[in-house]
């Protein structure tokens, strides 16, 4: 459904540490970049991720209620997200990464801020 995403950021060598590190326990390879509006990309076979400036030139703020997620093959990656995220800057918010029951059935999840405040989560879906 989705071809990319980009998010604002205020500080891109701070953003670009945190989702080396968060995406990297995820399997994704390094940065690309910067391009020449100076963002930095994550590209996966599925789609890709970028971070950059504001091109308004505005800073950079996140979306109150948005929430960008990442798959994760297992729950072992999903902590293993979740610690990378935290020692590159991150911020661990809402429950501690673990099994969670919805409409949707079981899955196992971890939330972050990454340093200009965007919420991101890895998810593993359970067979459950």
């Amino acid at each position: 459904m989705f071809t990319h995403v980009t998010v604002g950021a205020n500080d891109i060598e701070a953003s670009r540490r945190f989702y080396d590190a968060a995406l990297g326990a995820l399997g994704v390879e390094p940065a690309q970049g910067p391009d020449p509006k100076g963002r930095y990309w994550w590209r996966t076979r599925l789609g890709a991720f970028a971070v950059g400036h504001p091109i308004d030139g505005e800073p950079a703020c996140h979306a109150n209620g948005g929430t960008i997620g990442f798959a994760a093959k297992t729950p072992e990656i999903v902590q293993a997200f979740h610690d990378a995220g935290v020692a590159a800057g991150g911020r661990a918010i809402e429950d501690p990464p673990g099994e969670r029951k919805g409409p949707f059935g079981p899955m196992i999840l971890a939330y972050l801020r990454d340093p200009s405040g965007n919420k991101i989560c890895a998810m593993h879906r359970t067979s459950g």
